[in-house]
This record gives structure tokens, C-alpha cells and sequence, in this order.
């Protein structure tokens, strides 16, 4: 059995490895594992992970999850180019120097905005505008911190090429991107630095994996986006209690 991917391109981290294994041309099975109907919660899914959690990589018997996990695995099997995960020690601990700060100040900030736009009211609950306007205001302090102690005059956030880490974070800026929120405004060295990675990955790539996530936001806003599962119910209203 060849590698399998289940994936949910709505989710950040799932697109990010599934641009990482089509960009580096790896061969893969896709399994759609689709969250708003509660398929990673389903009995079916649970064997393949029972953390019930996309992204998910299995390799023959071998079963991984979490995103930066399953990147720099497919980098050291296939064999990708240097520059995504370098063999220089310093320049590989500047990418996990990057991504620690990203688990911390990016990933449970920026996907908010999808949550209060879109899925909450999808369940009939809402976010408190205090809540919308707090996040509203880590979004900006995490941008300029990105923009200044990561990308200062860099071509790329840790070196002058592409790496995991680029690709990592901007997948999280175009969840912001995809709620309309105008994110690169007034942040010229950050646009041009998207510019650079999208331009590097391929605008066909970028809006075949972008699309469902900009498909939901149009869905959400014609008020056409189907009713999420029962099973999945429990989970979202977790994860809004915890918008802090």
C-alpha cells in the first residue's frame, strides 16, 4: 500500500502538507476526510487515527499526525529539495525557532475569524464582540511581530529561500485572507513576501488547495453552507468556548 493523506482542505495544516507532497511532485492517495460532517469522528476513521484528527499520514502500518510531524517526514523520505528543511543545523533550528512561535501565537489566533464568521452561526451561537475585537487585535500584533523579528528585509521568513516554515504560516494567513479580513494592507514587505511564496508554489496549485476554504466563506455568507453534523456539534461549541 502506497502513502495515504487524510486531509480537509478547509483546515490550515491539512492544506499545508497537501501543497508540500503535490508541490514536490510525491505520489499519494488522497482520503477527504470532510470535518463539518463529522467524518473525523466517524468509526470508520477512528482505526486510521484515533486522535480523530486531520492531517493524517499512513505509510504501510506507519500512522503519524500533526502537520509539521508529517512535512518533515515526507522531506527526509522523498528526499525533497534542501531548502524546505536544511541540513545546516542553524538554519534548520531557525525553522523550529519560527514554528514554536507559530504553535503559540499564529495557529489559535488566526483561524478565529472562520469561526466567528462563518461556523458559529452555522450552529445558531455567536462569538462576543469583545472576543471578535481581542482577536482582531492579536492578528495585528502577531503580523507585525512576523513581519518585523521574522521577516525584517529576508526574501523568506527564516533564510532567503522557501521553507516548512513559510508554507506553515501562509496557510494561516489565508484563513484570515478567505473572511475577507484585508490582512497585507499597509503591510508591503509581508504582501511581497506572499507574493514570493505563492509565485514559488504555483498559482494553479495555491487555488486548487485555497479554493474550499474561499468556497465556505461564499457558502456561509449566501447562507447555502450545509448544516454541520449532529456528532460534530459538541466539538464546535468546545472550540468556540475557547475562543479566548
Amino acid at each position: 500500500m502506497g502513502l495515504e493523506l487524510y486531509l480537509d482542505l478547509i483546515s490550515q495544516p491539512s492544506r499545508a502538507v497537501y501543497i508540500f507532497a503535490k508541490k514536490n511532485g510525491i505520489p499519494f492517495e488522497l482520503h477527504n476526510v470532510e470535518l463539518l460532517k463529522g467524518q473525523h469522528l466517524s468509526k470508520e476513521f477512528f482505526p486510521v487515527n484515533s486522535l480523530q484528527r486531520v492531517p493524517t499520514l499512513k505509510d504501510g502500518d506507519f500512522v503519524l499526525s500533526e502537520s509539521v510531524a508529517i512535512l518533515i517526514y515526507l522531506s527526509f523520505k522523498y528526499q525533497t529539495a534542501d531548502h524546505w528543511y536544511p541540513a545546516d543545523l542553524q538554519a534548520r533550528v531557525r525553522i523550529h525557532e519560527y514554528l514554536g512561535w507559530h504553535a503559540d501565537r499564529i495557529r489559535g489566533t488566526f483561524g478565529v475569524s472562520l469561526w466567528t464568521q462563518a461556523l458559529a452561526p452555522l450552529i445558531g451561537t455567536h462569538v462576543p464582540e469583545e472576543k471578535v475585537t481581542r482577536n482582531r487585535t492579536n492578528v495585528d500584533r502577531a503580523l507585525q511581530h512576523l513581519e518585523d523579528e521574522f521577516l525584517g528585509h529576508k526574501a523568506f521568513l527564516t533564510s532567503q529561500q522557501v521553507t516548512l516554515a513559510d508554507l506553515m504560516a501562509l496557510e494561516e494567513l489565508m484563513q484570515v485572507v478567505a473572511v475577507g479580513y484585508p490582512l497585507f494592507e499597509g503591510r508591503p514587505r509581508l504582501a511581497a513576501w506572499r507574493e514570493r511564496v505563492e509565485s514559488f508554489l504555483g498559482t494553479e496549485l495555491c487555488q486548487e488547495a485555497h479554493g474550499p476554504i474561499f468556497n465556505i466563506v461564499e457558502q456561509a455568507a449566501n447562507k447555502t453552507l450545509p448544516e454541520p453534523s449532529p456528532e460534530v456539534y459538541p466539538n464546535m461549541l468546545l472550540r468556540i468556548s475557547r475562543i479566548p
